[in-house]
C-alpha cells in the first residue's frame, strides 16, 4: 500500500448516511489517524441526519498519495442520477495508485457502475441491488456483512458492506489498515457488534 500512513478521507457530500462510518472515524481518531473529508467543493454539505458539515478539500484537491484510505458513504444522490459519479471516479485513482478504498451501502452502487467490482470479491445491501446498475461482477458477490478484496499486485485493497453493518465495515478498515492487532480487533468487534461486555478487558489497554 502507498499514500500517507496516517491520514484518511472521508468523501462527505448532500444526504451522506453518518451513522454508517461513525465506528470508523472515531476509532481511527482515536488511535492517531487525522479524518479528513472531502466534498464536491469546499461548500457545506447536509448530511442525512441533518448535519452541516464542511469539507476539509474539494474533490478536486484530494490525492492518492496524500492518503491512507478514501472512505465513500451511502446518499440518497448515488440512486437518483450521476452527480457522486465524480467520487467513484476517485476511487479508480486510489485503487490504481494502490491506495485502499472502502465504500458502504448505496456507494457499492456507484463502485459498480464505474466498474470496479467486476472483477474484485464484494458485498452490498443484496445482490440484485447491485444486479440493477448493470455490472458485469454479479459472480463475485458475496453474501457476508462486510468484505475485503485484498486487489491484483500493485493495486489497493476494496472494502465492501451494507448499509447495516457500520461495525464490520469498521473492523474491515481496522484490519486493512492494522489498527489493532487480531486479540484487540475480534475483541472490539464483540464489544460493539454483539454487546459481549467482557471483550472490554481486553480494550482496556486501547
Amino acid at each position: 500500500m502507498t499514500g500517507s500512513s496516517r491520514t484518511v478521507h472521508l468523501a462527505v457530500y448532500d444526504t451522506f448516511a453518518d451513522w454508517e462510518t461513525g465506528h470508523t472515524t472515531a476509532h481511527l481518531a482515536r488511535n492517531g489517524y487525522t479524518v479528513r473529508t472531502v466534498g464536491p467543493s469546499r461548500e457545506p454539505v447536509t448530511t442525512m441526519g441533518g448535519l452541516r458539515v464542511q469539507p476539509d478539500l474539494s474533490l478536486e484537491e484530494l490525492r492518492a498519495q496524500d492518503s491512507a484510505l478514501l472512505i465513500l458513504t451511502g446518499a440518497d444522490a448515488w440512486d437518483t442520477g450521476d452527480a457522486l459519479a465524480p467520487f467513484a471516479r476517485a476511487a479508480r485513482g486510489f485503487l490504481d495508485a494502490g491506495v485502499p478504498v472502502a465504500a458502504i451501502c448505496g456507494a457499492t452502487a456507484g463502485l459498480a457502475r464505474e466498474g470496479l467490482l467486476d472483477g474484485r470479491t464484494h458485498t452490498s445491501a443484496v445482490s440484485f441491488y447491485l444486479a440493477a446498475t448493470g455490472y458485469a461482477g454479479g459472480s463475485r458477490y458475496v453474501d457476508a456483512d462486510a468484505v475485503t478484496d485484498a486487489g491484483a499486485a500493485g493495486g489497493g485493497g476494496l472494502i465492501t458492506a451494507g448499509p447495516t453493518e457500520p461495525v464490520a465495515f469498521a473492523r474491515e478498515v481496522f484490519a486493512l489498515l492494522g489498527v489493532y492487532d487480531a486479540k484487540k480487533l475480534d475483541a472490539w468487534y464483540r464489544l460493539f457488534h454483539d454487546s459481549d461486555a467482557s471483550a472490554y478487558e481486553v480494550l482496556e489497554g486501547e
